[in-house]
């Protein structure tokens, strides 16, 4: 049993570096089975849907059929894009490149939090030179930059945030390849050993490793932020990657500085890096995605910290939707077009659920409906679709970079982005009526005891669906004739069943709400031990370890062996 348990605290370990596993011909065809299963599917429940006698009211059900198909054609993007599933070959790092390291800080952001990153920093093994681009007036700050052998450069009053500091540090320095690296993110020593050598091919102008966190057992809202985030960066940039379209990540991207200059420096906005990313594609540079954990940050803590995120995050992407992508569409190719386009789409489901949670209370109160389909029927055509959509979702999770970590139908994720459409709705306004918000960093401690704003959408939904259900019954009751609450008794409970799914998955995101109420504070960064940080070696030895499981003896005789057993690559 104990041993048992090493093991899977070692499979669990967030301070040991990880690779996604490599693709097989066996997984592809397996993958290439299901979605075709999948189009199959899709291709049934199209040929049911639009069906003249669904349709009873034009203009809704056209509304309707718009978002539901929407819908099924990002599901369809996404199987498309796991069939190119690619990780690159491991490249060695060729000795003598200069790289500068730059981490910003603002006013606000906790020092111990710098300390433990810029100490990462100086244990990077392959030569460079880490820059702390500071904006707080804050001494300490310099001291900190100092102790750790790093350059402290004071850069403040500068216009656009993060991306102003950058460039103005690019105008400063004259290293050839640069990491973007998010404060909160604590790099391993291995870091650079594991992208510089990608760079050897002169058309590649950034490479991004995946991004990993070390806090996301603190909270539901933790949890539920990372989860949201595996699949992205484990089997879906990896099929970008396959495409030349892997984007960059402003917490942990290395760039080449011709790159950088050559798309008009670092990208400014509230989504800095995917500005940045597509400035670069179109200026024709190729983009490497190496599925490696070599840096672990932090998700935000509670509810608030994440929709304040999350806001930025959608009207920075809708800029990049309705700006950058019409500027650059003809310098992209065309999978760079449809990828853009399909990310800059995402929080566009702010606009679709809003939609979707109208449409019952149009027919309870106004008898309005858009489609006439019985719904068994429905189920009948759209169950197979979910279901070889949740086995696809499941079955790519062979590529995820931490699988003993990463692995499952991330539950939390999916109440969490149902919690946020209103901040996604907020976020798209914005964007239509060019509206700026300013750039806030993401909150690196949890704010605790306190009632976010962002949940008064939450709490009305839940009280609305409450006073609607209480007319509906007394209106029934008292009002209402014998023989119409025969005829139209299906349609309403009906209705007020899909409403409630909605209130269901409200009332799962107050938890995520009330939650910080009880949360303890900590700074997740004071428990981390950089010395346990281990590189390629230890993972080959986890690996051997692995593989003989079953035979405690045979461990035991191969353990003094261990430490010369070589990477696996």
């Amino acid at each position: 049993m104990a041993k048992t348990t090493t093991k899977r605290q070692a499979a669990r370990d967030h301070w040991r570096y990880r690779r996604a596993a490599r693709t097989t011909m066996t997984e592809r065809f397996g993958l290439m089975v299901l979605v075709a299963a999948g189009l199959v599917s899709v291709a049934r429940l199209a040929n049911w849907w639009f069906r003249a006698d669904h349709v009873a009211n034009v203009v809704l059900y056209g509304l309707l059929s718009g978002i539901f198909w929407y819908g099924v054609l990002r599901v369809v993007l996404i199987w498309i894009n796991y069939l190119y599933v690619r990780r690159p070959e491991r490249v060695p790092a060729p000795p003598g490149k200069r790289v500068a390291i730059f981490t910003t800080s603002s006013p606000g952001e906790p020092l111990g939090m710098f300390e433990k990153t810029l100490e990462a920093c100086s244990r990077i093994t392959y030569p460079h030179t880490t820059y702390l681009l500071d904006d707080t007036r804050d001494p300490r700050f310099g001291a900190a930059a100092r102790k750790w052998g790093a350059v402290h450069l004071e850069l403040v009053g500068l216009p656009g945030a993060k991306a102003g500091k950058v460039n103005r540090a690019l105008a400063l320095t004259d290293e050839e390849f640069v990491l973007v690296l998010d404060p909160d993110h604590i790099p391993f020593p291995n870091f650079l050993d594991e992208v510089l050598g990608y760079f050897e091919d002169e058309q590649v102008g950034f490479v991004q490793v995946s991004q990993a966190y070390y806090n996301q057992y603190r909270s539901f809202v933790a949890r539920g932020a990372a989860e949201q985030t595996y699949g992205f960066y484990g089997p879906t940039q990896m099929g970008l990657f396959g495409r030349n379209c892997a984007v960059a990540i402003g917490a942990n991207c290395t760039f080449r500085r011709a790159a950088l200059a050559s798309a008009g420096g670092h990208g400014v906005g509230l989504a800095e890096d995917l500005i940045s990313a597509i400035n670069i594609h179109a200026a024709g540079w190729k983009s490497v995605y190496n599925p490696v954990v070599v840096s672990r940050g932090l998700v935000p803590e509670d509810f608030g910290s994440f929709c304040k995120q999350q806001l930025k995050w959608a009207r920075g992407v809708h800029e990049v939707l309705f700006a950058e992508v019409p500027k650059l569409f003809k310098q992209l190719s065309f999978w760079q077009k449809l990828s853009y386009c399909t990310i800059g789409t995402y929080y566009t489901a702010g606009f679709t659920t809003l939609l979707y949670l109208l449409i019952p209370y149009l027919y309870l109160f106004f008898g309005v409906l858009p489609a006439r389909m019985p719904f068994l029927e429905f189920l009948h055509h759209g169950v197979p679709v979910l279901v070889i959509s949740v086995l696809v979702y499941l079955y790519v999770q062979l590529w995820m970079c931490h699988p003993a970590d990463e692995r499952g139908l991330h539950w939390r994720g999916m109440v969490l982005k149902f919690a946020c459409w209103p901040v996604f709705f907020r976020g798209f306004v914005l964007s239509l009526f060019d509206k700026d918000i300013p750039y806030i960093p993401t909150a690196k401690q949890a704010v605790i005891g306190k009632i976010t704003p962002f949940a008064r959408p939450l709490l009305f939904h839940i009280g609305f669906f409450a006073l609607v259900t209480a007319y509906v019954l007394l209106h029934r009751r008292y009002v209402v004739s014998e023989a119409t609450l025969v005829m139209t008794s299906e349609k309403t409970w009906g209705m007020l069943l899909f409403a409630s799914i909605a209130v269901v998955l409200a009332l799962a995101s107050l938890y995520a709400v009330f939650e910080s109420w009880f949360m303890k504070p900590a700074d997740p960064w004071d428990a981390v031990d950089l010395d346990k940080i281990t590189g390629p070696a230890a993972l080959a030895n986890e690996q051997i370890i692995g593989a003989f499981d079953c035979h405690a003896e045979l461990v035991e005789a191969a353990l003094p062996l261990l430490p010369n057993c070589p990477t696996v690559r």
